[in-house]
This record gives C-alpha cells, sequence and structure tokens, in this order.
C-alpha cells in the first residue's frame, strides 16, 4: 500500500496584458525590489542644499567716446553728448532718427522758366529790344537756377513729440554724411541706456535672491 501524498497548495497564476496589441499575456513579477535600486531623491535634490551659488551679474562696458565733428559752415555739429543744429542742442537719447532730403523750389523753378520762355519768344517775335530780352531772360535763369538748387531739408524725429525740421543750404552729401554719424551715434547711445537698464534690473533681482531664505529652510 503506498504512503498517502502531502497536500499540495495551488496558487493561481496572475496575469497582466503587456504594451502589445495582440492580446499577449505575461506573467506578473512577484519579485521584491532591491532598496538599491528604487527610484527616490538624490542627495542634491535634499531641500537646504544648493547645486550652485548666484553670481552677480557682469557690468555693463563704459560709454563710447565720439569725437566732435562739424560741418563748414558750423551750423551743424556732432558732440559726445548731442547734436548742436543752429545752436540749438539735442541730446543723443532725445531722438529716435535724423535724414536729409534734398528739396527744390518748385516754385522758383516754374516762375524762371515761365519768364525766360516769355522773354525768348518775344525777343524771337521782334516784341521786344535785345537788351529789355537779355534782362529778363537773365533773371528767368536765376530764378530756375534758385529754385533747381532748392535746400536740404533736416528732420529731427522725436519720441512722443513732433517732428523739428531745419533748412540748411549746400551739397546734400556731406549732410547726408553727417546725418548717417548722428544716426550710429543715437542708436549707440541707446543700446548702452538699454544696457545699463538691463544691468541694474539683474542687480536688483541678484541681491533679491541673495536675501531670501532658502525654500528648505523656511521656518
Amino acid at each position: 500500500m503506498q504512503a498517502p501524498l502531502p497536500p499540495v497548495r495551488l496558487v493561481p497564476p496572475s496575469w497582466v496584458r503587456t504594451t502589445t496589441g495582440s492580446g499577449a499575456f505575461s506573467a506578473m513579477d512577484h519579485s521584491i525590489p532591491s532598496p538599491h535600486n528604487s527610484a527616490g531623491p538624490e542627495p542634491n535634490d535634499q531641500p537646504g542644499t544648493f547645486s550652485q551659488p548666484l553670481l552677480p551679474p557682469v557690468p555693463p562696458a563704459p560709454p563710447v567716446q565720439f569725437a566732435t565733428l562739424r560741418s563748414e559752415d558750423s551750423r551743424v555739429v556732432l558732440t559726445n553728448d548731442g547734436l548742436e543744429l543752429n545752436g540749438e542742442l539735442f541730446g543723443w537719447r532725445e531722438l529716435e532718427g535724423v535724414d536729409v532730403r534734398p528739396v527744390r523750389w518748385l516754385l522758383g523753378v516754374l516762375l524762371g522758366a515761365f519768364i525766360l520762355c516769355a522773354f525768348l519768344l518775344g525777343f524771337l517775335q521782334y516784341w521786344l529790344r535785345s537788351v529789355t530780352a537779355a534782362l529778363g531772360m537773365g533773371l528767368g535763369v536765376a530764378l530756375l537756377a534758385w529754385g533747381a538748387r532748392g535746400t536740404n531739408r533736416w528732420r529731427l524725429h522725436r519720441p512722443g513729440q513732433e517732428t523739428r525740421h531745419f533748412a540748411l543750404a549746400g551739397p546734400a552729401r556731406s549732410w547726408q554724411q553727417l546725418a548717417q554719424e548722428a544716426n550710429y551715434r543715437i542708436r549707440q547711445r541707446h543700446d548702452e541706456a538699454a544696457a545699463t537698464a538691463t544691468y541694474w534690473l539683474a542687480l536688483a533681482d541678484w541681491r533679491s535672491q541673495r536675501a531670501a531664505p532658502p525654500a528648505g529652510l523656511t521656518p
């Protein structure tokens, strides 16, 4: 006679669905995770510790020093502080931009052309004598030349204010070169002001962060 078998305890298997879409199943892992592999905060993430010290912001570079430039008639002067035009000084930070455009006197051109044509026609039709026709044609040529020469209109653009206009005679190329230099100095001074403001804001933020206690040490 055989000996009775010991009782056997049957444990039903547990199944979990895998990430595949085929409907296959895999057995559940009943192993206990190791305490060394458990996820948790690292020592650097504990409250009250710092990864790196806060550094103060770097101050901006000193402002550029510009040389003084003058026009031939000294009516326009570019200094280190601003633009002097007809004895009136405008700071670089007060301006948005400067432009120069040559302007022709349309009235002088039309009037000179009309007088020149009228006296020339009168001389050709024998209505006028030679001396009178010559004087009239000379006057017409002078008016025509004066209107064609015109002037150079300076326009100073100021933020929040009306544009200032100045009329200066002379070659347009020299005025345009001065206007280009003035625009460069205006942009440079605005960039320096923006860099200085950014530095002071960053410095105030840095000081507030140093004065505030760490988040993990708050009572």
